[in-house]
């Protein structure tokens, strides 16, 4: 069963209205009573404060490739230490880790691990990064804040759904080198029908990491007849090209059925190239395709002079042709950090 958790942690921003706390970390700024949990779970009300209820409870802890995240202008090649609580202020139908995602607190097995031991047993498997990953992290910000106090060498990868208030997310940001973020579909009704969110939440939190200059790859889940005409794909695409930039790497990966969607077929391959031509044809220098093997579709392409730089295979890389962080060819920045 689930771990109750041997220290009482204060949660960040949040006030005080009569007789409920008012939760400021994310936009559904939920009304949680005395006794009361928030929509993810990993806010709780007692009697004197907002307690984060799932600081320190550990759900997963795994090695995984950079590649998983999935980012591939991040440290090709390397490994990361990767963890994982339980809850998410969003309620994905599809989801794909939703035993650990959609758990309440108590009723998932959890360990607990202070702040010094995850990163003690980080630093001891010989990795010098460390992702907060499979569930949504923005709501264990005081876990994540307290673990890189504790090891401010160590580098943070964070992989999220976005939904995060600015104030909270900008500090989050100053203690963050990369951010994955799922953009779920691109339009309203999608978001608040399959996720129980709104989607201009999650674009001005992408502009926010965007603005504070952290490094930022994106992933869009295509999922058949819910996300995946050619007119949403292209205004995703163009949204990013307009908003942000052309250079930021965008993953299309392969939706398998699953969770509350396990009648929904696999997304067919000619949806996926589709989705990657699209993409291209809109200005974006950086497409991947996920979840499936691809010929060229996991490789990164320069955009100066066609060469292939970086080889994948599943989570197999092989770096070919790269300078530093440019195409050894023709000299174009690819803008990878290594």
């Amino acid at each position: 069963m689930g771990l109750i958790s041997p220290v009482s942690i204060e949660a960040k921003y949040y006030i005080r209205d009569g007789d409920v706390y008012v939760c400021q970390l994310c936009p559904h700024e939920c009304r949680i009573p005395v006794g009361g949990v928030g929509r993810c779970g990993a806010r709780k009300g007692d009697s004197e404060k907002l307690i984060a209820n799932t600081y320190g409870k550990i759900s997963y802890i795994c090695t995984d490739p950079i590649e998983k995240k999935p980012l591939y202008h991040y440290h090709p090649k390397s490994k990361i230490f990767s963890i994982g609580s339980i809850g998410c202020n969003m309620s994905c139908r599809h989801c794909q880790n939703y035993s650990i995602s959609q758990s309440n607190s108590g009723n998932k097995r959890t360990t607990f691990k202070s702040a010094e031991e995850i990163v003690t047993m980080c630093r001891k498997e010989g990795m010098d990064s460390i992702a907060f990953t499979y569930n949504e992290p923005t709501i264990w910000f005081e876990y994540i804040m307290d673990v890189l106090a504790a090891d401010p060498g160590l580098r943070c990868v964070l992989v999220s759904n976005g939904l995060c208030n600015e104030e909270p997310l900008r500090e989050l940001c100053k203690v963050t080198d990369a951010f994955n973020i799922d953009i779920k579909g691109f339009t309203d009704e999608f978001y608040m029908n399959v996720c129980g969110a709104h989607l201009e939440d999650v674009l001005k939190s992408v502009k926010i990491i965007f603005e504070e200059g952290v490094h930022l790859e994106l992933t869009y889940l295509i999922i058949p007849g819910y996300n995946d005409s050619d007119h949403e794909i292209r205004g995703f695409s163009a949204w990013v090209r307009d908003n942000l930039s052309r250079k930021i790497p965008v993953h299309f990966t392969r939706f398998h059925p699953d969770n509350y969607f396990d009648n929904v077929p696999w997304t067919p391959e000619e949806t996926m190239y589709a989705a990657r031509r699209i993409a291209m044809e809109e200005g974006l220098n950086y497409v991947y395709i996920g979840n499936m093997m691809s010929e060229e579709g996991g490789n990164t392409i320069c955009p100066g002079c066609g060469r292939t730089v970086i080889n994948r295979t599943g989570y197999l890389v092989e770096i070919k042709d790269m300078y530093g962080s440019r195409c050894a060819e023709c000299g174009h920045d690819l803008r990878i950090i290594r």
